[in-house]
């Protein structure tokens, strides 16, 4: 592909060191095979993330982001100028408390520190300005109002033209929505398994595919009074009896009644289609941060999150080339080893073995690579690895690396131990079997660090990053 995107991502050396650095251009394909991003606290990683997804982005790539850490809002901070005034709104918020200087300095030296990083690497003020004139950064909170809420159950309850031309993409996203539902329910919500999944499932599809709702209400009513007599082979009384029917009418109508549960089913629409299409000459940039959730909030509304993604990407037609990047910012947790099963796992999986044929890249990312499915990742192509502090961490990348080369290895571990911050040991299995030393260059957006929900509602306000439908993003 001699005509395809090449990602400025920085620039690399020999793994020994020698010779002076060389441009480190990634042709925006290798990225269809996917990427892992591993380093420890302060190695670099997220910086090396958000180059990464402002490069896919200014090569006109739509990029979805799950934003775990809380970080990745800092793509709203990709200010359009060098001009100082744009961090005085933030000054508070990095100063300490018994600095002497004022905010119009500190902006200042802020400012100078930005534009002397960036134009350093050939950024000036008018690749500062075209990156945020033809890039639409959308950030979505699910149960959240600090940016957008997200409808997480609307494969459900709002029915999607999917089902007129696509019901096999469609069926997969409502398969989903019940898992979440039964899980929040505390009930059994394996799809082939659950007879209570399926009871849902048949009543849910057959009011979607009549054109109607199958909102939580409607499904209450439907498994009190089933409008069906059969469920497969067996009458319905048979399949799920009476009286566990209405326990599961009971448990629908206390989730249906719950205050809490009202914030999982308003806002914009679950539909990844939709978020990645470019208008008005923009390219989408869409982060669902759900650092705000707890643990199990995270990984029930990003196991839908992931299968309608999933189901996206199967839609699309077959190609070589990069159509959508999807970035994870720290897996940990969502993609553990056998036997442990979050409902993250399953999609996760599923994209990292067929995503690339429908041209949709994924890159991973994580601070913790002891409990990774590496099943998993043996699909990733881009590896790049930060300093590692542990030996267990490093004999677990290295493993995948080395082969079963134990000189390579030591080699190899030992350089990962004694890398500086911004660092990485990073190989790319399409343009070279050797590992090399690279370092990313200084990112456009300013890397201050996570954001509070007050924080996320002014960047969103005060960025002027333009949506898809022209107006400036707003709380």
């Amino acid at each position: 592909m001699s005509n395809a995107p090449r990602l400025r991502i920085g620039h690399s050396i020999t793994l020994d060191g020698r010779g002076a650095p060389a441009p480190l251009l990634l042709p925006a394909h290798h990225l269809v095979t996917h990427g892992v991003i591993v380093g420890m606290t302060g190695s670099g990683k997220t910086g090396l993330l958000t180059v990464l997804v402002e490069e896919t982005l200014r090569a006109g790539v739509p990029v979805l982001m799950i934003d775990v850490k809380g970080d990745l809002p800092d793509l709203f901070l990709a200010f359009p100028s060098f001009d100082p005034a744009a961090f005085l709104p933030w000054i508070d918020d990095v100063a300490s408390p018994d600095d002497a200087r004022s905010p119009d300095q500190i902006a200042g030296e802020l400012a100078a520190e930005r534009e002397t990083g960036l134009r350093a690497w050939g950024i000036a003020e008018p690749e500062l300005r075209s990156f945020h004139d033809r890039t639409a950064i959308r950030l979505i909170t699910p149960g959240s109002t600090a940016g957008e809420p997200l409808h997480v159950l609307s494969s459900l309850e709002q029915r999607s033209a999917r089902w007129d031309h696509d019901p096999e993409t469609a069926r997969s996203a409502l398969a989903a929505a019940i898992s979440l539902v039964l899980r929040l329910l505390g009930r059994d919500s394996d799809p082939a398994r659950s007879r209570e999944h399926v009871l849902l499932s048949v009543l849910a599809e057959r009011r979607l595919s009549a054109g109607q709702s199958a909102d939580i209400a409607a499904l209450v009513e439907d498994v009190t009074r089933p409008p069906l007599e059969r469920i497969g082979a067996l009458t319905v009384d048979a399949f799920l009896p009476r009286a566990e029917r209405r326990a599961l009418a009971a448990a629908l109508n206390g989730l249906l009644a719950s205050p809490s549960f009202e914030s999982w089913r308003s806002g914009a629409p679950l539909d990844v289609q939709s978020w990645l299409e470019p208008a008005g000459g923009r390219t989408p940039a869409v982060i669902v941060s759900v650092a705000h959730l707890d643990e199990e909030e995270r990984a029930l509304v990003l196991g839908v999150l992931l299968e309608e993604l999933l189901a996206y990407t199967r839609s699309l037609p077959g190609t070589q080339r990069l159509r959508a990047l999807t970035v994870f910012d720290e897996v940990y947790g969502f993609l553990p080893p056998h036997p442990a099963n979050p409902p993250t796992k399953r999609p996760l999986v599923a994209l990292m073995k067929q995503a690339r044929a429908f041209g949709v890249g994924v890159v991973l990312a994580t601070q913790n690579p002891m409990d990774l499915d590496y099943r998993a990742l043996g699909n990733a192509g881009l590896w790049c690895l930060g300093r590692l502090q542990t030996d267990a961490d490093r004999a677990r990348v290295t493993e995948g690396l080395a082969g079963n080369d134990p000189g390579f290895a030591r080699s190899l571990g030992a350089t990962l131990q004694d890398l500086s911050p911004r660092w990485f040991v990073m190989r790319d299995m399409h343009q070279d079997a050797a590992p090399k030393l690279m370092q990313p260059r200084w990112t456009m957006s300013w890397m201050r660090g996570p954001m509070t929900r007050t924080e996320l509602r002014r960047a969103r306000g005060g960025a002027g990053h333009r949506g898809a439908d022209g107006d400036a993003s707003r709380s």
